[in-house]
């Protein structure tokens, strides 16, 4: 059953797998008269359309799956379910949670912890607990839920509860899965588990206990049909997105590629099949001319056809009515029309589609619900089948078609259509247009951080280098001359990884001298010139207490009531933002301007939250931003872009001046992971390192080699009584945007290293990171996308050698010591090559070879001893 209703003044598409009568108003609705109160005196607006069709199915503890545009709106349940626990019937039911609502992810989880805290006062049984353990095995076996009668989690979380609490769904009567389609789409395999576990949970529980699963989201997800199938009990489905409806009511999506000039042909070819077939055939342009030149060719064609477009003579209700009695004849019914037609025709019953001019995502939905009585209303036991499908639509593909390839591709996708190869090359070629657009967007805030976005199309920032904005202009000293391992100071924290602050020079700090100038100045009343006009850029004065800070306006919105305007300003040697009054600001004089902006985002490597999260847990970032705000830190460069520093790791310090000397008190990465809510990223370093060549390659720098310390220099520096903040080294570029996690030890100025540069013309030599354990030596060389590779082993010697990107890399490697050469290993990756080598006798190297390479370093990504106990220098 599926129609158009009329629910308050809009229409509506609503496909029903059973009917329902829809509760359109908050008086009729089936809600307890608390709860209405409640809602009442929250301001709310509805019941929405869709919330009119699921409210009632859910009151009554059906089984419900509800696809809508609103369907990541907690509102969509919250309501009904609450009411189900009011009912006297709950009261009997000792130990009972209730309700359990799993999301996809923490911050869903908080905003319906949240909104359930808002009708705590409506309901006489509402006792929520949000549920976000991590990786900590000993809060899990604590957590107490017992006496809770709603609980909010996530998958990951509520697995980790069941491995302590394995009758926790036993008492659980309304299983609610948040964001289906997420769900689906990330986990998948724990979503199953659970379902599974939940089954089991009811099957052995004693008494007649309701028991209700309620799926809600956006899309259509495959896995949805299992879920009906094997966990449900005659669920009602509520689907109120026409796209959405069509993938569950079996439309068959076509995707026929043809030169444009030969789409009339095409279409001709495709209706001459219909006509066999004798179908309702649609076929959708977007203008007038297309639609008089397609009737004229079909014609041409003894096809018959009627058309409609907005100049037509004849109205709608006279072309609807010709095109149905084509049909009952037994004609086939071809009716040519333009998308603004089709809402005051109202058809409903057409078996084919035709997407002659290709559709945008908005448009292709109108489209579809044309053929919305043809829609299959029962679950499929296997894939969209031709012969079996009523509904079809056909898309003509050609070079010409717009920028909503993208938007198609993705439903075709998850409609599981067959696609030919054209689309996914067009849609790259548009994805590339699409990000050229962004190329004045900051650069991809989670790029940097986790060194992936996870969705690029939808992602507004850009992801490629652009070197007017990230060659920082007026960049300070500390960051062209950064070494290798620096002091910094956080002053102010965005996120567990990612703060701003200032690179702190150990012999002169020039910040720490003009601060002292200017708070010197600004005592004097006389030198408090207040501004009259700002300007957008300009750098002014703030005093805030008796600190006097450097600021520049960055945005000059409206005047407010008392007429003074509120401008936004940033903290140019601290990096946060804020909000002032315009007569805040003071007259900066050109002195204290000379100095370049001091601060500079930094961020912490290689590692992310757990449970694929894409956002740090407040509860980390807190933590974080009680330990390392405004105290000095020693850190290790691993790359700079502009004004971003990437380092690993970053060690909090104090300095103990009457002994000279420094003590690490913590590691910023180790303290993340103590948590439990934050996990290794061992591939971020390697992402920002391509990230970072891109720069390279935009400064025709096609040759840059990754220069490196000997491992053993690296250990021996760390062994060494001095202070690490001391610049030793220089860097390998005189670049002020690249600055390679590789450093060039001043010291290594061999003949050797001249005669390897000699042989690098001929082939190059890939950079190689290594670590051990006592039974054997890996090696990581880092080469992209290699081919023709040869790796031999000798008992004292390794050889490897490949192809990338046009290039012959080359490694003669003689070893420190022996290894056997029968087991060693090389497996080829799509960035790098992995040698495995078995040493002969067991226990830990010295070093790794017995010639110095520059080429080769310790990797401290595996090396996990050196980045906890000697990251630097003690004492």
């Amino acid at each position: 059953f599926q129609s158009f209703q009329n629910v308050g003044k809009e229409k509506n598409f609503v496909f029903l797998s059973k009917k329902i009568e829809p509760s359109s108003l908050l008086e009729t609705a089936p809600l307890f008269d608390g709860l209405k109160k409640e809602l009442a005196w929250n301001k709310f607006s509805g019941p929405t359309f869709t919330q009119s069709y699921c409210w009632p199915p859910v009151a009554w503890g059906c089984d419900v799956v509800a696809i809508s545009h609103e369907g990541n709106d907690p509102l969509l349940y919250i309501p009904p379910v609450l009411t189900l626990l009011q009912e006297s019937d709950y009261q009997t039911l000792q130990n009972m949670s209730g309700v359990l609502i799993v999301c996809p992810g923490w911050k869903k989880a908080q905003l319906v912890f949240d909104l359930l805290k808002t009708f705590r006062k409506g309901c006489r049984r509402l006792n929520p607990v949000l549920i976000i353990l991590g990786q900590n095995k000993e809060a899990a076996s604590q957590m107490e839920i017992q006496g809770r009668e709603v609980v909010v989690t996530t998958p990951y979380n509520l697995l980790r509860l069941l491995e302590h609490n394995t009758r926790l769904l036993c008492r659980v009567c309304h299983l609610v899965l948040d964001e289906i389609e997420v769900l689906f789409s990330d986990t998948s395999e724990q979503v199953f588990t659970i379902l599974d576990c939940y089954k089991k949970a009811t099957a052995q529980a004693q008494g007649n206990l309701p028991h209700q699963i309620i799926a809600v989201g956006t899309q259509w997800n495959k896995h949805i049909t299992p879920l009906i199938k094997e966990f449900m009990n005659d669920p009602h489905i509520v689907i109120t997105v026409t796209e959405e409806a069509a993938i569950f009511g079996n439309v068959q999506q076509v995707v026929q590629p043809c030169m444009n000039s030969n789409r009339t042909a095409e279409l001709i070819k495709i209706l001459d099949f219909t006509q066999r077939n004798l179908q309702k055939v649609l076929v959708f342009t977007d203008s007038v001319t297309e639609v008089e030149m397609i009737h004229k060719a079909l014609k041409s064609n003894s096809i018959v056809s009627l058309k409609k477009h907005r100049e037509s003579t004849c109205n709608a209700k006279c072309v609807l009515e010709r095109w149905r009695k084509m049909h009952s004849s037994g004609i086939p019914a071809v009716l040519v029309l333009t998308d603004d037609c089709l809402q005051s025709l109202g058809i409903t019953d057409a078996t084919w589609v035709i997407h002659f001019s290709f559709p945008s995502p908005a448009v292709f939905g109108q489209r579809l619900q044309s053929m919305s009585d043809n829609f299959c209303a029962g679950i499929k036991d296997s894939p969209v089948d031709q012969e079996d499908t009523k509904a079809k639509s056909v898309i003509l593909l050609t070079e010409n078609s717009s920028c909503h390839v993208p938007g198609i591709l993705y439903y075709l996708k998850h409609a599981e259509a067959e696609i030919p190869e054209e689309l996914y090359d067009l849609t790259t070629r548009v994805q590339e247009s699409e990000e050229d657009k962004k190329f004045s967007r900051p650069l991809c805030a989670s790029l940097k951080t986790f060194g992936i976005c996870r969705n690029r199309t939808e992602c507004p920032d850009r992801h490629r280098i652009n070197l007017s904005i990230d060659t920082a202009q007026n960049t300070a000293d500390e960051m062209i001359e950064t070494p290798e391992r620096v002091t910094i100071l956080p002053l102010f924290i965005v996120h567990a990884t990612n703060y701003f602050g200032r690179i702190v020079k150990k012999q002169k700090d020039q910040y720490t001298v003009l601060a002292k100038e200017m708070d010197d100045y600004f005592k004097v009343p006389g030198h408090r010139i207040s501004v009259n006009t700002t300007e957008k850029s300009v750098f002014y004065a703030l005093r805030e207490g008796a600190i006097c800070h450097r600021v520049q306006v960055v945005e000059t919105p409206a005047k407010d009531e008392e007429n003074v305007s509120k401008l936004t300003v940033k903290y140019i040697d601290e990096g946060r933002t804020s909000q002032v009054n315009s007569d805040q600001l003071l007259h900066l004089p050109a002195k204290f301007q000379s100095l370049p902006p001091q601060a500079v985002e930094i961020i912490v490597c290689r590692v992310k939250p757990i449970d694929n999260e894409v956002e740090w847990n407040p509860k980390v970032t807190d933590h974080i931003n009680s330990k390392i705000k405004g105290k000095l830190h020693h850190a290790k460069v691993m790359h700079t872009l502009g004004k971003t520093v990437w380092v690993d790791p970053m060690v909090g310090v104090t300095n103990l001046p009457t002994m000279k000397i420094w003590i690490n008190e913590y590691n910023i990465r180790s303290e993340i992971l103590s948590t439990g809510l934050g996990t290794d990223n061992p591939e971020h370093v390697g992402e920002i390192w391509k990230l970072c060549r891109q720069r390279a390659v935009l400064d025709h720098a096609e040759s840059l080699e990754c220069f490196t310390k000997e491992d053993t220099a690296g250990l021996e520096e760390a062994a060494s009584p001095q202070d690490p903040s001391v610049q030793e080294n220089t860097a390998s570029s005189n670049s002020p945007v690249l600055l390679d996690v590789f450093f060039l030890d001043a010291v290594v100025q061999t003949k050797e290293a001249e005669d390897s540069t000699v042989h690098q013309q001929k082939s190059c030599h890939p950079p190689i990171k290594w670590f051990q354990d006592d039974v054997s030596v890996s090696l990581r060389v880092q080469i992209l996308r290699a081919t023709d590779s040869k790796c031999e082993f000798s008992r004292e010697k390794v050889t490897f050698s490949a192809y990338s990107e046009g290039k012959l890399y080359v490694a003669d490697l003689e070893l420190y010591q022996s290894v056997i050469a029968e087991k060693s290993t090389c497996v080829i990756k799509d960035t790098e090559a992995v040698i495995l080598m078995v040493k002969e006798k067991k226990g830990a190297w010295c070093k790794l070879l017995k010639n110095k390479n520059v080429h080769v370093s310790l990797d401290f990504e595996h090396w996990e001893e050196s980045e906890d106990e000697r990251p630097f220098t003690v004492g």
